[in-house]
């Protein structure tokens, strides 16, 4: 890849790329640089770069959108099942209480 632009590194420079990377000395402008292995960046591969599923960030964005939505989903699900199962044991109190009113026997006055 960069052999088309570049040279190997002498033994000398050879230690300039870290973490695996290849060196390359640059012609034209008398420099060295890296073609970096695996998960490392940088000038020098010395910036160890984490696994992502996704290597768009707009990818990125959306799964995190996503899950942003179905937590706000779930969470509203969960209010509105606790407000029913509030109103169906208020009015379970409710007719519970009618009823004993009609077999309460009322004093005589």
């Amino acid at each position: 890849m960069m052999a088309e632009h570049g040279d190997l590194c002498v033994a000398q420079d050879a230690s300039y790329c870290m973490n695996g990377g290849t060196c390359y000395r640059i012609r034209a402008m008398n420099t060295l640089s890296c073609v970096c292995n695996g998960n490392y960046k940088g000038s020098r591969c010395e910036q160890f770069q984490l696994f992502s599923v996704s290597s768009n960030a707009g990818e990125a964005g959306l799964i995190a959108a996503v899950v942003i939505v179905a937590l706000l989903i779930l969470m509203v699900l969960a209010f509105v099942i606790y407000y029913v199962r509030k109103m169906l044991k208020a009015k379970q109190e409710s007719q519970q209480n009618n009823q004993q009113q009609y077999w309460r026997v009322k004093p005589r006055v």
